[in-house]
């Protein structure tokens, strides 16, 4: 059974669009760093300028055999087989080691500590395939800056594009949904005003899964007006599909390119012909595949010693966790046959995980998918240009995917070859992102928070949009644990001490799960669970009123993203009251990483209206 914490702590941004939900697992002690140094560089490195000299280059695309690079304010500066490194600089030694691109997750859920994790591994972008829009403007800020952040940067695709009561849509969360009568071309060109930076589609109703329930979906008809819109929109189209038929389809109707590979069925001759004419691209991501065969990968991962003493307790679990009442099948060998015969035909392969659906983790899972791509046919080389080049071309994406003048300095340096071994990637001495050294000890990259912001005003609800000064708001229900409680929210004038607006939270607390809850949840960093150091802060305060029932002020810290919540009650009466909780009482808080604040309604069962204005963390 899903933990309460596990769901609280916004599973649905971890719960992948595959069959499986939510982490499952306990999350065990934290990861012990290993006694090797943990990056690379010299003891001098202090900015993001340096040299690495000696180490055989893989530039994304080619062997350049050995090299010196020169990297200067986090960019790339030269490459070159016998080239001087700049007095002053800090010099690697590469001896014995191959240079990479920093990696490229094409496919993704990230949420909480993602990011991080994803970099520490030498992950440092990733593709996000669904989750809020509110974070969009920050992950734009974050990608464009050279800043040391020690994470990965990510493109994400915003809502996903699916049907009402549709995949996509159960994670607890509002999902916009293309109806029946939807304006599809409005509708996308909303999500595209949105900030979205590609256009994702869910071809999903559960018929390749036998058993499992029938879902609603798009029709063919809308399916090809959403990739007309994304296009008139200048975006791309990639579409989530199960089955042969419906990949069949997307291609038929101009998708760029398909986010799993079909494991109804091996790929066809006319199918494969019809993927080489459109130039589509496959991201097959076999990790989760693997998941859903029955055989998942994760298992060698964490017994790879050159993984294991840097995973934290999430990735073990995630890694760990297996779907429930899966049989084995033969689902990967299929998918296997179909992406050697793509890749055979010249189709392009991209790397992606689906990460951190059941038997995967962010960073760590790229390794294991490497391999796969490996054992389905793509050299070494091909498959690291699966993970560096081709899905920074595919998507758009100049500055990264490659080592050459001019690029950013996203980097990883591995001991041994993996053009010969790929599995040489796992033997990582060091990651560097925008040329800072990303500390890769899962101890100390626990601690490793955002500092808070001066402001103590989160929101005053007094614009046009919900809106927080810093983080995000999003709804929360237990929805995404099963359960059938619902929420709404929308702004209304009229607020506290004659403010002009407030945050109006309004639904219904169902049966349906042992622990019924609907409301709004706020984060306050970037990504939903990132911590912040809020160790200086004494008070949460707030104005409330509503319909005099008591609900819950949840707390989420600590070092990990699953761990139990703090909790204050408080009473939302008729006229508007300031609510000053201390922080110091949230028994067990760790505010020095604090994740997330829910304010919910749970217990008795009913309806339930309270209103929110000048949240504030002093």
């Amino acid at each position: 059974m899903k933990r309460l914490t596990d769901i609280l702590a916004f599973g649905a941004l971890a719960a992948t669009l595959g069959i499986a939900v939510a982490l499952q697992g306990n999350a065990g002690d934290s990861a012990a760093g290993a006694n090797e140094p943990t990056v690379a560089q010299a003891p001098e490195q202090t900015g993001n300028s340096f040299a690495i000299r000696g180490a055989r280059v893989f530039d994304g695309e080619r062997d350049l055999g050995l090299a010196t690079v020169v990297v200067r304010d986090g960019m790339v500066e030269s490459v070159a087989a016998n080239g001087d490194v700049p007095d002053g600089l800090p010099v690697i030694d590469g001896a014995g080691k191959t240079l990479l691109p920093g990696l490229i997750d094409a496919h993704v859920h990230a949420w909480g500590d993602a990011q991080r994790d994803a970099a520490r591994f030498g992950v440092t972008t990733a593709f996000d395939m669904h989750g809020m829009v509110e974070r969009l403007p920050m992950l734009r800020e974050q990608r464009e800056s050279l800043a040391d952040t020690g994470q990965a940067d990510l493109w994400a695709a915003g809502y996903a594009i699916t049907a009402p009561g549709g995949h996509g849509t159960q994670y607890g969360f509002p999902v916009p949904a293309i109806e029946a009568d939807t304006d599809v071309a409005a509708f996308i060109g909303e999500r595209i005003d949105e900030g979205v930076d590609f256009i994702k589609l869910i071809v999903e109703d559960m018929s390749a899964y036998p058993g499992a329930p029938s879902l609603p979906t798009l029709t063919p008809a809308q399916v090809t007006q959403v990739i007309a819109a994304a296009h008139a929109g200048e975006r791309l189209a990639v579409v989530h599909a199960s089955t042969l038929a419906d990949s069949r389809h997307a291609i038929e109707a101009g998708a760029n390119g398909l986010v799993h590979i079909f494991a109804d069925q091996a790929a066809d001759a006319a199918f494969i012909a019809d993927m080489r004419a459109a130039d589509a691209f496959v991201i097959p991501t076999l990790s989760v595949v693997a998941s859903f065969s029955g055989h998942g990968e994760g298992g060698a991962l964490q017994a790879d010693p050159r993984l294991a003493d840097r995973l934290t307790a999430e990735q073990k679990a995630t890694l760990a966790a297996a779907i429930p009442g899966l049989s084995a099948n033969d689902r990967l060998e299929q998918a296997l046959r179909s992406v050697h015969e793509l890749h055979a035909a010249g189709v392009a392969i991209l790397a992606g995980t689906d990460a951190p659906n059941p038997g995967t983790a962010h960073g760590v899972s790229m390794h294991g998918e490497l391999e796969l791509l490996v054992r389905a046919g793509l050299t070494p080389a091909q498959a690291l240009a699966a993970a560096t080049s081709l899905p920074a071309r595919r998507f758009g994406i100049d500055d990264r995917g490659r080592i050459a003048p001019g690029l950013r300095a996203d980097l990883l340096l591995v001991d041994g070859d993996p053009l010969s071994d790929i599995t040489a990637t796992r033997a990582l001495t060091g990651v560097w992102k925008n040329g800072y050294p990303v500390e890769r000890d899962a101890k100390a990259t626990a601690g490793a928070t955002q500092a808070a912001p001066e402001q103590a005003l989160v929101s005053d609800f007094d614009g046009d949009a919900l809106e927080a000064n810093f983080g995000s708001w999003q709804p929360t229900t237990d929805q995404m644990a099963g359960g059938a409680s619902t929420v709404e929210y929308r702004l209304v004038t009229g607020g506290a001490e004659d403010s002009k607006g407030a945050l109006a939270i309004t639904g219904e607390v169902l049966p349906g799960f042992a622990f019924p809850w609907a409301g709004m949840m706020f984060f306050p960093a970037a990504e939903p669970m990132q911590p912040v150091d809020f160790s200086a802060r004494s008070e949460l305060v707030f104005q409330v009123r509503g319909d005099g029932r008591h609900y819950s002020a949840m707390l989420f810290s600590g070092p990990s993203a699953q761990g139990m919540p703090s909790v204050q009650m408080f009473q939302a009466g008729p006229e508007w009251t300031q609510v000053r909780l201390t922080l110091a009482d949230f028994a067990g808080a760790d505010l020095s990483l604090l994740r997330g604040i829910a304010f919910t309604a749970g217990q008795p069962l009913g309806s339930f209206e309270f209103f929110l204005d000048h949240v504030e963390l002093r």
